[in-house]
């Protein structure tokens, strides 16, 4: 049996927040929009079941909030070929898609919110790619160790 992954995936509270994925049809959503081919790639290697931080980033403060779950693997996003879609890449082609998404389910969300500040006053959490200066992908790995300390937290 495969391990399950473990990722944190982020997200402007003012476009689209946990509340907002748990008031979706059935608690789920695509996630689409990722142009940037590292989070790409880590979408792509996602598998059902593999469980995820939402994040709320450009927020004061920037906190993760709850869990989401992926419930269908990597596919086409179709905004990259919708010329009045702000996500529309003109260099993709539907024979040769660049972007995918996955679709996730809402899980929890957490008693407290966990700040940034607060994440990084954790030694267990100090090689977290969240943390690292400079990171900015908005979909990442996490560890299952750093899952476990994040989540014995709230």
């Amino acid at each position: 049996m495969a391990t399950k992954g473990y990722w944190l995936m982020k997200s402007e509270p003012s476009t689209f927040s946990i509340d907002d994925l748990q008031r979706s049809p059935n608690q789920t959503t695509s996630w689409d929009g990722v142009r940037n081919y590292q989070a790409r790639n880590f979408m792509r290697s996602m598998a059902v079941g593999d469980h995820v931080l939402f994040y709320h980033s450009s927020a004061d403060p920037p906190t993760v909030v709850g869990i989401a779950e992926i419930v269908k693997t990597a596919y086409s996003d179709p905004t990259q070929f919708d010329k009045k879609d702000k996500h529309y890449d003109p260099e993709s082609k539907p024979s040769e898609p660049r972007w995918d998404m996955v679709d996730i389910r809402y899980v929890r969300k957490f008693a407290r919110a966990l700040t940034l500040d607060e994440l990084r006053k954790h030694s267990k959490l100090k090689g977290m790619v969240l943390l690292r200066k400079g990171s900015r992908l908005s979909v990442q790995p996490v560890t299952q160790l750093e899952w476990k300390h994040i989540t014995s937290l709230v």
